[in-house]
């Protein structure tokens, strides 16, 4: 399985992150799902979600507000949600989902997760072998991880791929 990032969906997901540091962001993934890989167009954070450094929690009136817009669009559909894991005080924040990430992951998702950390050096963006993108821009180090259900329920993670880092 292979997770395809847009231009837009990249930079949504690293302002998404950057902007509330130090707690985790959310929201959702558009796009659309072929066969073997997951379109992802854009990514747009929920404004009113509670925060905490280690956790994050979306109301279900907000969803109720935005799901007659989306269901407008035929081509984009939510196939999936991003939220970041931070740096809290020594500890770094990684790219593998928790338990409470796992719990809540639904067949035909796709699930990214942004882990940001103050950055040490600059590096590149790249595509890495652990089927991650990572590199650093401003003042943090961003490595993203997209994870699915396989058919017997077990947690797989897709190789993602996005043209538009590398130049960036």
């Amino acid at each position: 399985m292979r997770a395809y990032l847009s231009e837009n969906a990249f930079i949504d997901l690293l302002l998404s992150s950057a902007e509330v540091y130090k707690q985790e962001c959310l929201g959702f993934l558009l796009g659309y799902r072929l066969e073997d890989r997951f379109i992802i167009e854009h990514a747009f954070s929920f404004q009113t979600a509670s925060r905490r450094p280690t956790g994050v929690v979306s109301h279900d009136r907000s969803h109720k507000k935005i799901d007659p817009i989306l269901a407008r669009f035929d081509r984009l559909q939510i196939i999936g949600d991003f939220h970041s894991h931070t740096q809290f005080g020594e500890m770094k924040g990684l790219p593998f989902p928790s338990p409470e990430d796992i719990s809540s992951m639904a067949d035909d998702r796709v699930y990214l997760i942004v882990a940001i950390n103050n950055y040490k050096k600059t590096m590149r963006w790249a595509e890495n072998r652990d089927k991650t993108i990572s590199g650093t821009v401003g003042d943090f180090f961003f490595k993203i991880s997209a994870h699915y259900l396989d058919s017997r329920q077990v947690v797989r993670k897709a190789r993602i791929h996005c043209p538009f880092p590398p130049g960036f």
